[in-house]
């Protein structure tokens, strides 16, 4: 199919940290204008916002399905991605950029940074008179965006988490010691609760798990570990990376400050927590000196949740694929602008269906786990399995004697 001169053109990109599902909503973009043909070019801008400026595009549009399909199917941004965060100087050369390729919409697809990237650019389009259309498309593996059920790439990295502590503890069980693993989460622990989701029985790892919703109170968190020890033998433990303590400081942050080194921040002023092993290490540390412990180890799982290749939720496939078509379904529908939002209709059977939201009710704003589910400080309870279970998709059997 051949572009149409005639017709406005339209902008896709990706932003914030990759996910296993996030070329779905790009391809659900791209299908949806090629149906409604009103476009006349699809361009994917090159590593998000900065490709825009740099005038860097990938011509969408006469991309075969078959190839489509398979980028779908494939984790990581194929676009590229960027957490530039533009001011109101790097809006103006966006609309230079969408001027001279006559672009009339943008479908940026991210969390809840990119979201308040999209509000900016749509409000000061607005300021300069310049006609765009520009919604966001959910996505975040930490599942935090306000007015969401869930966001996609969330489905699939808690199948990730989920099966790699099933893992961790069938080898915890046969040498047994003390394990922590590390899971992303900033302020919301919805990614480090899912770890439960691989329990067969009370037996079962982890057996404590530690997420931003309350303090974390590292005389408790020994006494915890000294309990679980003691009566099995073993403890394995999930611990999210943006933990603190009671006046709201980072365990991670406080670490490297007490050690003299410099905290890392992106453009949004957010402190990098996932590049570095200094949590596990500090409290693995911490165990062996306080509690006597011989076989302590941590891990962090930092990036490898996010685009792991070959465990991809289904449903999380699916309605990842569904938010890009119906964002573009919503701008002809005549909505200018918005948010795509994921609504939960049924438990059983698990329906979702869409709805369209304010930029400002998303942009920058954070949606935590309801601390009802934080069982003692230090667990979570069963009933969040409801939740979690059909979003994950079914996980692998196993037996043990």
């Amino acid at each position: 199919m051949s572009a149409k001169s005639d017709l406005p053109n339209a902008v896709v990109a990706q932003s914030g940290g990759p996910s296993a599902v996030i070329n779905q909503s790009m391809v659900g973009v791209v299908e949806r204008l090629r149906e409604s043909g009103t476009v006349g070019r699809i361009l994917g801008a090159r590593h998000a916002v900065r490709g825009i400026i740099n005038n860097d595009f990938i011509e969408l549009q006469e991309v075969a399905q078959d190839k489509l399909d398979r980028i779908a199917q494939t984790p990581s941004s194929a676009l590229g991605t960027s957490r530039d965060k533009p001011d109101r100087n790097y809006c103006e050369k966006i609309f230079k950029v969408f001027e001279q390729n006559n672009v009339r919409s943008f479908y940026y697809i991210g969390g809840n940074d990119s979201s308040d990237t999209c509000r900016i650019i749509n409000e000061l389009a607005r300021e300069a008179g310049y006609d765009l259309g520009a919604y966001h498309v959910p996505k975040t593996i930490d599942n935090d965006l306000a007015e969401n059920d869930h966001t996609p790439g969330f489905g699939s990295a808690a199948k990730f988490v989920a099966q790699a502590f099933m893992g961790d503890n069938l080898d915890n069980a046969a040498l047994p010691g003390i394990k922590i693993n590390i899971v992303m989460g900033r302020h919301a622990g919805f990614l480090t609760a899912a770890s439960m989701l691989g329990r067969r029985s009370e037996a079962d790892g982890p057996h404590l798990i530690y997420v931003p919703e309350v303090a974390f109170d590292v005389e408790q968190f020994l006494a915890n570990v000294d309990r679980i020890t003691g009566k099995r033998g073993r403890c394995l433990i999930a611990v999210s990376e943006g933990v603190h303590d009671a006046d709201g400081t980072p365990i991670a942050v406080k670490l490297a400050e007490q050690s003299g080194g410099e905290v890392e921040r992106d453009a949004h002023g957010n402190v990098q927590l996932s590049g570095s092993g200094v949590l596990g290490d500090f409290l693995s540390k911490l165990i062996r000196e306080k509690l006597g412990a011989k076989r302590v180890r941590a891990d962090t799982f930092g990036y490898l949740q996010r685009s792991f290749v070959g465990c991809t939720s289904a449903s999380d496939a699916q309605e990842a694929r569904d938010v890009g078509r119906e964002a573009v379904k919503m701008a002809l529908e005549g909505h200018r602008d918005g948010s795509v939002a994921i609504v939960r209709k049924s438990d059983n059977p698990y329906t979702v269906t869409y709805k369209r939201v304010e930029l400002s009710d998303v942009a920058a704003k954070t949606r935590t786990l309801d601390t009802k589910y934080v069982v003692d400080g230090c667990d979570i309870d069963s009933r969040l399995r409801t939740y979690l279970a059909p979003l994950a998709g079914e996980l692998p059997v196993i037996e043990t004697f």
